[in-house]
């Protein structure tokens, strides 16, 4: 019988790397498209994108066959959501909202089976074939948090007492909305908000995860963050505007 699928985002984090993470995925065949490029997860999105339920477990097979970990962004920290996500496939889960020590603990003990947690008893999909699977899924299911507004960063410090979070990760555009920079990520308050709460986050012997592009990503990874999250979209954008550009420049 197969062993559990181990976790390629959560290993490459516990050998102390850098995980690669992409998100902008609709559907099955954009990860399947993506796959091949060697992205260690993929950042499936229920709280703003539209998948279904059976939708989910698609993409979280496409992720299967190409050795990516599926990520799943859930709609609110309730425990039957998380237990549905993680039944579904995904192999990680990513909370929003987390504003105090107790809604941490509630998301990870949601993700987790006794005696860790209070994660429903079902296995889901990861657990066919795998005759130990209750025993083990607790090793291979990542929590991340998401910290999106000035009152989590002014409860940080109790936030990362919980144990067995994987990343503590710091979300730009809802932060500067709730300072009052809404659309403005680049303030130098939100940017100085973002910096300090990561280096509290690598302080605390934590893994910090933030929102990154092809300009400040290496800035990042220097600072400590160790769970770079981006969007393939811009990448998509960028490469039509230069080709149209392109088209009408040899038009002259």
């Amino acid at each position: 019988m197969p062993g559990i699928r181990p976790n390629k985002a959560k290993d490459k984090l516990g050998e102390g790397g850098v995980v690669t993470t992409i998100s902008g995925l609709q559907s099955s065949d954009n990860i399947d498209f993506l796959g091949p490029l060697g992205f260690d997860a993929a950042w499936i999105e229920m709280e703003h994108g539209g998948p279904t339920w059976d939708q989910l477990g698609d993409q979280t097979r496409a992720c299967d066959l190409w050795g990516m970990t599926p990520i799943t962004r859930v709609t609110s920290n309730e425990p039957w959501l998380i237990t549905r996500t993680l039944d579904r496939g995904s192999m990680g889960i990513v909370v929003p909202h987390v504003n105090t020590k107790e809604e941490a603990e509630k998301a990870f003990q949601s993700a987790k089976y006794a005696p860790l947690g209070y994660r429903g008893m079902f296995g889901g999909r990861q657990s066919f074939g795998v005759t130990d699977y209750f025993q083990r899924a607790n090793d291979q299911t990542m929590v991340i948090v998401l910290l999106e507004e000035a009152v989590a960063l002014s409860n940080l410090d109790e936030i990362l007492t919980v144990d067995g979070i994987d990343v503590f990760f710091v979300a730009p555009s809802d932060l500067a909305q709730t300072m009052g920079h809404i659309g403005n990520t680049g303030h130098p308050d939100v940017q100085k908000a973002i910096d300090d709460a990561i280096a509290k986050i690598v302080a605390a012997g934590k893994t910090p995860g933030t929102l990154v592009n092809d300009e400040n990503v290496a800035s990042y990874v220097e600072k400590g963050v160790r769970f770079v999250m981006t969007s393939w979209n811009a990448w998509v954008a960028q490469g039509a505007v230069g080709f149209i550009n392109r088209t009408l420049g040899a038009k002259g």
